[in-house]
């Protein structure tokens, strides 16, 4: 294995500070100092799964991959906006069943967009206009429909589905001011298995938004504006306020229980970033094919533009099948920036530095799934065995650390 330590880490085998607190309200506040560990987790140097093709049987052609999860037996289930069904590849890659299609009936999809396995490998998808869940048998047979109430017109901005059945749902409300100074708020509500809303598990600021005077009804925030990531999974809901290093975790009857929080280096922006920022953005609008920026490029890039004065702590969170928390850091300006990996009571776990190319939709105890392109925009699952700390005495043949890569 090729070792890489990562910036601003101690020598090899330092851990995390670690302290804990219970506060008045009887709730767990745990904190961490990342940057003093050098504890890495990696993956190996080839998929353990991948299935996708870009010509020939269309069981395996993927366009618009929108959701997978991993079941008991090793298969993996995936759902295609294009082709809008469920589809099911044994442990091997080899096509199984399907479920599912395009329709307005039951077990028939208008938009899917997002996917998960339940205990006993129930299969439950999003799908809108508006946003409702459609639930399958492990073998394909629909089962029912759950529709939120009231009702979400979007989709859900994040969340999940927990092993109870009970559902997290996140919407933003538009009707907020447009003055760059003004968060929409971000309401996170918890629906029951029947879709009837239970409660509101908070309401945190999200981006700020205003206009260019030259281009009407273009709406966009300041560069580096931060806001609220919101997972679930198992028992765990996981919400992430986004310009700060924190993650709250509620239990599946929705009580917050713990705060997991880290020390984090300095923040501050730059007008290096900035630049660097703007030179990327034309970079990849140039890349993109573009022969010139258009009026709502140029209102993007503009000085005008406002910019935040720090850069947000985290970008996402997601939690793993074995209730690990896996918070994605917020990037730097042409940096590589990893995900911070935290054990379920709030220990710092490990770093993770991304895997080239691959956007990932489930960690497990040892292994991502997530999602890969081509040049042709002809996508594929891809599977990877996630080796831990804990085993780095018995490296396992081929394995890579892919922050070197």
């Amino acid at each position: 294995m090729i070792g890489v330590l990562v910036p601003g880490l101690c020598p090899r085998d330092a851990e995390a500070q670690r302290i804990s607190a219970v506060d008045s309200a009887g709730v767990t506040i745990v904190t961490s100092d990342p940057l003093r560990s050098d504890r890495r987790c990696t993956v190996g140097s080839e998929p353990s799964l991948s299935v996708g093709e870009a010509f020939g049987d269309e069981r395996y052609e993927f366009y618009n991959l929108r959701g997978m999860a991993r079941l008991a037996d090793g298969s993996v289930a995936a759902i295609d906006r294009r082709d809008q069904r469920v589809r099911i590849f044994s442990a091997d890659g080899e096509f199984l069943r399907s479920m599912g299609g395009r329709g307005e009936g039951p077990g028939e999809f208008r938009n899917p967009w997002f996917l998960w396995a339940l205990p006993g490998d129930t299969i439950q998808v999003g799908d809108y206009r508006p946003q409702r869940f459609h639930v399958f048998s492990p073998e394909g047979e629909f089962v029912r429909l759950v529709n939120l109430n009231p009702l979400y017109q979007n989709p859900s901005r994040g969340g999940g589905v927990l092993s109870n059945g009970a559902s997290v749902n996140v919407r933003e409300d538009r009707e907020q001011e447009t003055d760059f100074r003004t968060p929409r708020r971000i309401f996170i509500e918890a629906h029951g298995p029947d879709g009837d809303l239970i409660r509101t598990l908070a309401t945190l600021p999200g981006r700020r938004y205003g206009s260019a005077r030259d281009v009407p009804r273009f709406y966009f925030s300041p560069v580096f504006d931060g806001q609220p990531d919101v997972d679930a999974e198992g028992a765990t809901i996981a919400i992430a306020p986004g310009r700060d290093p924190e993650v709250r975790i509620h239990d599946e009857q929705f009580h917050l229980r713990r705060i997991i929080r880290w020390l984090d280096e300095a923040r501050d922006v730059s007008r290096d970033d900035v630049r660097a920022w703007r030179e990327q953005y034309v970079q990849r609008r140039q890349r993109a094919g573009a022969e010139r920026l258009r009026p709502e490029d140029r209102a993007l890039i503009s000085d005008d533009r406002p910019v935040a004065d720090r850069f947000p702590a985290a970008s996402s969170v997601q939690v793993g099948r074995d209730g690990r928390i896996w918070v994605r850091r917020y990037p730097r300006p042409r940096e590589m920036t990893g995900w911070l990996v935290f054990e379920p009571g709030g220990d710092f776990f490990c770093h993770f530095a991304p895997v080239p190319g691959l956007d990932i939709y489930e960690f497990g105890a040892d292994y991502i799934l997530g999602v890969r392109g081509d040049v042709l925009d002809i996508e594929s699952v891809a599977m990877y065995e996630l080796i831990t700390p804990t085993r780095r005495d018995r490296p396992l043949p081929g394995a890579t650390d892919n922050s070197t890569k």
